[in-house]
């Protein structure tokens, strides 16, 4: 297959190229990336650039597809992690110690005015 020729074009390949990956790559339109090209000072229209993604984009994308590494039949084992040290086991709160054994409508209970500012846990039974 032959080369990507970018003769005849006003940009150099790269910007070309990275026009091309931001549309591609990224689920951007065509005047989304116009506006990021212009934002780095490059006046470039977003017909343009769909011009660049149809004539080029095909022919990047099976270069991208020949360079991916074939599966193949063979696993790769990884090597085993060493054990790490076991942690020490923290108690479990339940739900209700959390939440300071509140029942579930106590602010539709109370009025408004003697809503207690600070909730104390109750101590924990062993």
């Amino acid at each position: 297959m032959a080369p990507l020729c970018y003769r005849r074009h006003r940009f150099p390949p790269e910007i070309i190229q990275r026009a091309i990956w931001l549309y591609l790559r990224f689920t951007l339109s065509y005047r989304d990336v116009e506006e990021l090209l212009a934002k780095r000072g490059l006046d470039i229209s977003y017909e343009t650039v769909r011009r660049w993604v149809l004539k080029f984009g095909p022919g990047i994308a099976r270069r991208l597809r020949r360079r991916r590494p074939r599966p193949s039949d063979r696993w790769k084992t990884v090597a085993a992690a060493p054990a790490k040290q076991a942690m020490p086991q923290v108690p479990k709160l339940s739900v209700q110690a959390a939440i300071c054994d509140v029942p579930p409508n106590w602010s539709r209970a109370m009025p408004k005015s003697s809503v207690p500012r600070k909730l104390a846990p109750k101590p924990m039974h062993e």
